[in-house]
């Protein structure tokens, strides 16, 4: 097996031809594509930081064989896989903002999870082709791209019962060879520079919803298969020195009559499980997420202190700068512990890899969910209104502005015009652009809204034993008529007098 380069990822993409639209225009070659440049830039990273020696204990993960591949192509087997694939994703989006690969990652577990539930079920096979499946994946070093949200339609109604047919992808026929599926997903991260779309259901399905109950992979560029795409981050934009180099497209993927063979399906009409194999990708992508947005707080912490700094105002010195920082360092390390903790607490499944903790995971990602205005809050305050006032590249270039604006701006102890106006276009840029909005509505609605993360966590959580520890409190402390000592440490009824 090979670790791709970042500069070989960028080559692969050229033995795919996918039908995409951007902006109205159709792509001819993605690699080439400068409206894509940032994204493919994020995921070159993914491929790039693989191959360096202090990394490399958190980006790749050892197969049984001993095999070496990147740990977003590989499924966790203990709490310190977890550990590290959050630890992974951290690094990753402090460099790019969004790395984007890790949410194969999180399909590739929940597949592991459920395919292996069905069979025990159903006598099925699909644990089987998945593994084969991942095999393919890890040989060939593959970006997969997830397609989970379906366009939906009446959200009051039930697959099923939508009038068009097609709000959500479902199967229109099945065959000695495969299935046919047609339909919609939107809101498809990366998807245009990727090699191959695992499609998952987005919700649980009733008996009456079964074809739309499917699972698949496939090429990006199968017939019948189109993307009409967004382009990622700010390209070509003098003003964004971040979202230029890095940044996310997404997409809608069209599957109009695609076929899929049987090779490569992984849920086809049990509907009984369509909400499980939603609900596992959800508990491992939001604990995937948490990492994420944690380098994205890494990066606005240091940013927020140069321009302290830069504005002659170090939180070393200041000390409602040195609570503003304080503050930036509680959010994004609190709810960074929550996906620790999620690790910690991970279980086995019944296809023997490990899953984060639930209630853990869905608790930290909707804390980062609310948070994250939080943090572009206190970098707006401890930055100044310069952050989103800053002279343009253009003025700065005519020389007779240049130079007024080059002695009006400069800062304490040296500190140059250009380096202030710099570091204000990188804040603006993250948190206060087109693509700091961007990055605010994808914390917040990433792998589910919060009221999914509400609903997950409330789920999960083992209510009975908080419940049945009441009452046996209550039990005890009516039968001695005052408070039983034993309380504090029983465990059982066994200790104290029932």
């Amino acid at each position: 097996m090979k670790l791709m380069t970042g500069k070989e990822y960028v080559e692969s993409l050229r033995n795919y031809r996918p039908d995409i639209q951007v902006k109205g225009k159709k792509v001819e070659s993605v690699a080439d594509e400068p409206l894509f440049q940032p994204g493919i830039n994020a995921i070159a990273v993914t491929y790039e930081l693989a191959h360096q020696k202090q990394h490399q204990d958190i980006m790749l993960a050892t197969l049984e064989d001993g095999t070496k591949v990147n740990r977003n192509n590989a499924l966790d087997f203990n709490k310190e896989d977890l550990i590290k694939k959050l630890e992974m994703t951290r690094l990753i989006c402090k460099w790019t903002g969004c790395g984007q690969r890790y949410l194969m990652h999180d399909a590739l577990g929940a597949l592991a999870e459920v395919t292996s539930l069905i069979d025990q079920s159903k006598d099925t096979e699909y644990f089987q082709l998945f593994k084969a499946y991942l095999q393919h994946v890890q040989q060939h070093d593959l970006t997969c791209g997830i397609a989970v949200t379906d366009a939906k339609g009446d959200r009051s109604k039930r697959p099923h019962a939508q009038e068009n047919p097609d709000a959500y992808v479902r199967i229109v026929e099945k065959n000695e060879r495969g299935i046919i599926v047609s339909g919609a997903k939107v809101n498809i991260t990366g998807a245009p520079y990727v090699h191959e779309l695992i499609v998952l259901p987005t919700r649980a399905m009733q008996r009456a919803d079964a074809d739309y109950a499917v699972s698949f992979a496939c090429r990006v560029d199968e017939p019948g298969l189109k993307m009409i795409a967004k382009p990622a981050g700010r390209p070509d934009d003098a003003e964004a020195p971040f979202s230029s180099n890095f940044g996310q497209s997404t997409a809608m993927v069209i599957f109009d009559n695609v076929f899929i063979p049987w090779s490569r399906v992984f849920l086809c009409g049990e509907w009984e499980f369509a909400g499980d194999l939603a609900e596992a990708f959800a508990n491992h992508h939001r604990h995937s997420c948490i990492g994420a947005r944690a380098g994205l707080g890494d990066m606005i912490i240091g940013a927020s202190a140069l321009m302290a700094e830069y504005n002659g105002l170090p939180h070393t010195e200041v000390s409602h700068i040195q609570r503003s920082m304080s503050e930036l360092i509680r959010i994004t390390e609190g709810f960074y512990a929550t996906g620790v903790t999620a690790s910690v607490y991970g279980k086995q499944t019944a296809g023997g890899n490990f899953v984060p903790d639930a209630v853990h995971s869905n608790i930290g990602k909707l804390m980062l969910a609310e948070q994250v205005y939080d943090i572009f809050r206190i970098a707006h305050e401890i930055s100044g209104a310069i952050v989103v006032t800053a002279p343009t590249p253009e003025d700065l270039a005519v020389p007779e502005s240049g130079e007024l604006i080059r002695h009006y701006l400069g800062g304490k102890h040296g500190t140059t015009a250009d380096e202030r106006i710099t570091m204000a276009r990188f804040l603006e840029d993250l948190t206060a652009s087109k693509e700091g909005g961007f990055y605010s509505v994808i914390s917040l609605h990433g792998g589910g809204s919060p009221e999914a993360m509400r609903m997950s966590a409330v789920r999960n959580y083992d209510f009975e034993t908080q419940k049945a520890h009441i009452q046996h409190k209550l039990k005890c402390f009516a039968k001695l008529e005052g408070t039983c000592k034993e309380c504090v440490t029983c465990v059982n009824d066994e200790v104290c007098v029932d």
